[in-house]
């Protein structure tokens, strides 16, 4: 009992040690430069943010259940 009370007392512990507070460059430091044809400076919330190519959303369903595969023309015996 009393391991899993100090194991979930350890957990709350490190639970509570994520930074709130917003990011900025360290002291003495800059952000990258702007991207070429940019008309202004990202902040640091834009780069953390990630670009769509980077994230691509799911567009095909999956399948659900076996289904027989249609014939590959690419699928060609070795020569």
């Amino acid at each position: 009992m009393m391991r899993i009370a100090l194991a979930l007392a350890a957990m709350l512990a490190l639970s509570a040690c994520g930074q709130k507070a917003a990011l900025e460059p360290e002291a003495g430091e800059a952000l990258p430069p702007a991207p070429y044809g940019a008309r202004a400076q990202p902040t640091a919330d834009d780069l953390l943010d990630p670009v769509p190519q980077a994230a691509p959303e799911r567009s095909v369903e999956l399948r659900r259940r076996s289904e027989e595969r249609e014939d590959d023309p690419f699928d060609l015996p070795p020569e």
